[in-house]
């Protein structure tokens, strides 16, 4: 889940990387099995006099939703990755066409979680990363153990704030 390497800066480390939480893929498995149920019992049906053409159209209109409902939010879920270097916010997504945005740490003002009823659930909630630019707030859905994610990059960002205080990590 880490980001290449080769796309690292010289002395540039990872400080947390993850993705969005699982609970996004919820939707995605009960629409799967609904038409796996849905698609066996149509194809089933008794022989009639264009019983082989209806196979097909169910057949085909089964896949199309598969594609949709199923297959493209798993590949999302799959290829989007948030991650904290020792020196940015690194955000990629997408299937087909990629995007990425870098935030440098030094920009980051604030850092801040926020959970509704059903992260909490779940364990995960929104990172919200205030910065120095005119879009002025970044929020990342769905962050698994969202309060630790906060503390880890906050503690970095204290450290960068000031130097002098000793680290308990390998000093980098």
């Amino acid at each position: 889940m880490a980001i290449s390497r080769r796309l690292l800066n010289e002395g540039e480390h990872v400080i947390l990387s993850t993705r969005t939480h699982v609970k996004v893929l919820i939707l995605p498995a009960v629409v799967l099995i609904v038409l796996a149920g849905l698609d066996g019992y149509l194809l089933s049906l008794p022989d009639g006099q264009h019983a082989g053409t209806w196979r097909w159209i169910i057949g085909i209109l089964g896949l199309v939703l598969l594609v949709f409902f199923v297959v493209a939010p798993f590949l999302r879920w799959l290829l989007t990755t948030y991650t904290f270097t020792s020196r940015r916010l690194i955000t990629r997504t997408g299937v087909f066409t990629r995007r990425g945005h870098d935030i440098p740490l030094n920009r980051i003002s604030d850092i801040s979680y926020e959970k509704g009823l059903i992260d909490r659930i779940f364990g995960c909630g929104t990172l919200v990363v205030s910065d120095a630019s005119e879009t002025g707030r970044v929020e990342l859905r769905d962050i698994p153990h969202v309060e630790q994610a906060q503390l880890t990059v906050s503690d970095e960002l204290f450290h960068r704030a000031d130097p002098a205080t000793p680290r308990s990590d390998d000093g980098s």
